[in-house]
């Protein structure tokens, strides 16, 4: 059923490539899909809910009203996120796609929060629940539906990387225990008096407010900017490497302006004794096919540093290994070294994790002592950064 939909609604290219526009196409599908899947169960649940008297099967009604209202603002998301660029939003509108994706979440905690008030007044004053093979009927084919609704959109947001996708998948997958425990509730009405509906009332609201929890939680982090996918930063890295005349990358920062919106800046470092219009070119030519294969818009600095002098070459391997001794996780990189008559200044980049638990200033005076007994000649200028990637 899912490639079927897909064969019919979406219009691939064939060349493999994930455009802006055929994203668009995806999403909108994924959200008419879940518009029109859950009007079909909010409608049967209210019907049956209503003739059994049973807040839970209502309550999960209601639960599939409001992810018509989710699927409807993620399709929106989708048609906003595509538009172009324009003169107040160079880099694009992608990240709207997160923001729809937050008014989701905000959807999905509200409904949860008025279904537990419905619950427990349900508990506080219970009413008999009639059970009927329809209401159990419905409720299966329920979880059925659910269940492929959360494989078709696993599958659109693999191919598509969307965050939209990913918290439909989650919720679904919340609706299905969420039914199950109101198909138990029904049951348990055949059995018992006891308020069983109105308790788990109670449970499928707690997974519906874990859900606009967790959907909140996935949704903030693109927002705030987060670690690039490390596939994708060695991917980018191999591709820098690849070109003839790049002896090494470092300083590479992924910065995300939505799915598919990705821009690249990083230092090179090439030869400093080759012709600098050649190295140039090089670089022109990275960034030029980093946009090709990938849609990747580049900026990369050039380094220039000394390929061919034995000093310089002993020194960076000797300070790369003090650093491995301090913590296997530090390294160094733009070793510049300026020779005066008297001392040498080695001046060089050392990178250090995250809330790392040496301090900077404690850090460079531990590896300056290293550094003294290779020769007490040598000074050092150690600017300590973290990596970005």
């Amino acid at each position: 059923m899912t490639i079927l939909l897909i064969k019919l609604f979406i219009k691939d290219s064939g060349d493999g490539r994930m455009t802006a526009k055929l994203r668009e196409k995806y999403g909108v599908l994924s959200g008419c899909v879940g518009i029109v899947l859950n009007i079909l169960l909010a409608v049967a649940k209210l019907i049956v809910g209503t003739i059994a008297n049973s807040i839970s099967i209502t309550a999960d009604a209601v639960n599939n009203f409001s992810d018509v209202g989710s699927s409807a603002v993620s399709l929106i998301g989708f048609k906003a996120s595509s538009k172009a660029p324009d003169k107040e939003h160079p880099f694009g509108h992608g990240r709207i796609e997160y923001i729809a994706a937050l008014v989701v979440s905000f959807i999905i905690l509200s409904c949860g929060l008025e279904l537990i008030k419905t619950s427990i007044d349900k508990i506080m004053h219970p009413e008999t629940v009639v059970f009927s093979y329809p209401a159990a009927a419905v409720l299966v084919l329920s979880i059925l539906g659910k269940l492929w609704l959360a494989l078709f959109n696993n599958k659109i947001a693999k191919r598509i990387s969307s965050v939209s996708n990913k918290a439909v998948v989650a919720d679904s997958l919340s609706d299905i225990i969420s039914t199950t425990a109101t198909l138990i509730a029904l049951i348990c009405a055949r059995f018992t008096s006891l308020p069983v509906d109105g308790y788990m009332g109670i449970i499928v609201a707690a997974f519906i407010i874990l859900t606009g929890i967790s959907v909140v939680r996935d949704t903030i982090s693109p927002l705030l900017g987060e670690r690039p996918d490390p596939e994708l930063v060695k991917e980018i890295e191999q591709e820098i490497l690849s070109h003839e005349g790049i002896t090494g990358v470092h300083d590479l920062m992924v910065h995300s302006y939505g799915p598919s919106r990705v821009f690249v800046s990083a230092h090179a470092e090439v030869p400093a004794d080759v012709d600098i219009n050649v190295s140039h070119d090089v670089v022109d030519n990275v960034e030029r096919t980093l946009k090709e294969k990938y849609g990747i818009l580049a900026s990369i600095h050039m380094d220039p540093i000394v390929t061919n002098d034995a000093h310089i070459a002993e020194l960076r391997q000797k300070l790369g290994w003090i650093v491995k001794q301090i913590d296997p996780e530090l390294s160094i990189h733009d070793l510049r070294v300026v020779d005066g008559p008297t001392h040498s200044n080695l001046i060089f980049d050392l990178v250090v994790p995250y809330k790392y638990k040496i301090p900077p200033a404690t850090l460079s005076e531990m590896v300056t002592r290293e550094v003294k007994k290779l020769s007490p000649t040598y000074n050092t200028v150690i600017t300590v950064e973290n990596s970005y990637i």
